[in-house]
């Protein structure tokens, strides 16, 4: 029987199977039996039996993350309610409540509110994927220049959708699922004639937007609260993107050149699906007034992220361009309030912010940094930063969420390199912030989008597994070899 079809965004994708029972109870068995099994163990000396029981509940609240035995957002409410009842952070029920609504204050988490309204306004008013036609009819006459076009959609809405999922997944995926067919390129015949390369393209080059803009992935305005309070580092919007400048352009530029070296199509000609896309404007028709009014409020915030900072805080900017799409009718306000995408996220993020403070409050960060410092301590401050580096890249392998890995790993990386004498902590800072996304490459299950590209059919599990370790593998060393001395130099 075929599996009925759901929609995320624009794209029609199947659904997980329905799980069943066992599987179920060892989504839940894993966080329990992880949370009691630390629980229950005797607490290290110099950490607290409270803080020692909140690791506990942390490090269960993070594997659910993981196994997800119910949605994020409701396992980051059961988190904070469980700290708050066994009064695990703040010694009075009014300060435990205090801390546990503390992450719905934070300027990011609303941040990351404001561009997911951003992402809905692309959506209804249709002019996403207007963007994407127009780049495709003047790039897409061959291969490689449909490649260079799907990889510049991308990044034109990459600084205003920071679900990665609702960008690549929902609006430039089903962009380019309509292309292969025109040339009898189906996952089960003839895949890799044309539609492999591009949907290896598209799913790369989303990984190296994810990482370009401090709002171009969800988990990026997290990760930089988390430098604030723990490496006590301010990352703004400008210097997110001044930071990644050389490695963001280098690897850009080549993902769509590699793709098509390493994972050749055998059709080099696309003149069809310039036409095509210019078939596909025509039945759009002109611009309207409320797309016209989405680039200019869209133009108008990068702007003031960029350069108006110093007056005007970026949240701000964010939630008035959002205040203006409501009164120019870009959206309606059924709109906002249906984007469960977006609630979701506030409420996810929300509580994550909150926990991962928590670490910091209870004194468990700063036992373990004190704890760790002798294992780099023999390491020159060079060594010491791309050894962390790619440690927090690799283990990624062991993570389905980025979200996850930034709330777990982040603050605890951080903690241990602060205390390293010498380390240039913006800079080791930023390198951790720049490989979030990138890491999303390696594997078909690393970020949002790649279950939605390797389910296609067109690129099977080995060539996602071994593109991926290629690519990845290649943005770590770009990352590092470029990023390192460049940061040192220009941001030390």
């Amino acid at each position: 029987m075929a599996a009925s079809t759901v929609t995320v965004g624009s794209a029609r994708v199947c659904p997980p199977k329905l799980k069943a029972p066992r599987s179920q109870f060892i989504k839940w068995l894993v966080p329990f039996g992880l949370g009691i099994l630390i629980c229950i163990c005797p607490h290290p000396a110099g950490l607290t039996p409270v803080a020692w029981h909140y690791f506990a509940l942390f490090v269960a609240v993070i594997a659910a993350l993981i196994t997800e035995p119910i949605p994020g957002a409701a396992v980051g409410i059961v988190g904070i309610s469980t700290a708050c009842v066994f009064l695990l952070v703040g010694q009075t029920p009014a300060g435990a409540m205090k801390w546990a609504l503390s992450g719905f204050s934070n300027d990011t988490v609303w941040i990351i509110f404001a561009a997911n309204m951003f992402a809905v306004g692309y959506e209804v008013t249709g002019f996403g994927r207007r963007l994407g036609l127009m780049l495709v009819k003047r790039l897409g006459r061959s291969t490689l220049g449909l490649g260079y076009a799907i990889a510049l959609s991308d990044l034109l809405l990459s600084p205003f959708m920071p679900s990665v999922t609702a960008r690549s997944g929902g609006t430039i995926y089903p962009l380019v699922k309509s292309i292969p067919p025109i040339f009898g390129s189906y996952p089960d015949d003839n895949p890799r004639k044309i539609g492999s390369y591009l949907m290896w393209t598209s799913f790369a080059t989303c990984c190296v937007t994810s990482s370009l803009f401090l709002t171009s992935f969800a988990p990026n305005p997290l990760a930089t609260e988390i430098v604030r309070k723990v490496a006590h580092v301010d990352i703004s919007w400008k210097m997110w993107a001044l930071g990644v400048l050389p490695v963001g352009l280098i690897l850009f530029i080549l993902t769509p050149l590699l793709s098509y070296i390493l994972y050749p199509p055998t059709i080099k000609k696309s003149v069809e699906v310039s036409d095509w896309a210019a078939s596909e404007l025509r039945i759009l028709g002109r611009l309207t007034r409320r797309e016209l009014f989405m680039a200019l409020l869209a133009i108008a915030s990068l702007i003031a992220w960029i350069g108006a900072s110093k007056w005007v805080a970026p949240t701000i900017v964010a939630l008035a361009a959002v205040s203006l799409m409501i009164l120019t009718k870009v959206i309606s306000w059924d709109d906002m309030v249906g984007s469960k995408q977006a609630w979701n996220i506030l409420v996810w993020f929300a509580t994550l912010v909150a926990l991962a403070e928590g670490l910091s409050t209870v004194g468990f960060l700063t036992w373990f940094a004190k704890s760790s410092t002798g294992l780099t301590a023999h390491l020159s401050v060079t060594t010491a930063v791309i050894a962390m580096v790619v440690v927090f890249f690799v283990v990624h392998y062991a993570f389905a969420s980025g979200a996850a890995q930034t709330a777990s790993l982040l603050p605890v990386f951080l903690a241990a390199a602060v205390l390293i004498p010498g380390i240039p902590v913006r800079p080791i800072s930023l390198l951790l912030l720049y490989s979030m996304g990138l890491m999303g490459v390696i594997s078909p299950y690393a970020i949002g989008p790649a279950p939605i590209y390797f389910g296609s059919g067109f690129i099977p599990s080995k060539d996602f597994w071994r593109l991926g370790f290629i690519f990845g593998a290649l943005y770590l060393i770009v990352l590092l070899g470029v990023g390192l001395p460049y940061l040192l130099k220009v941001l030390p």
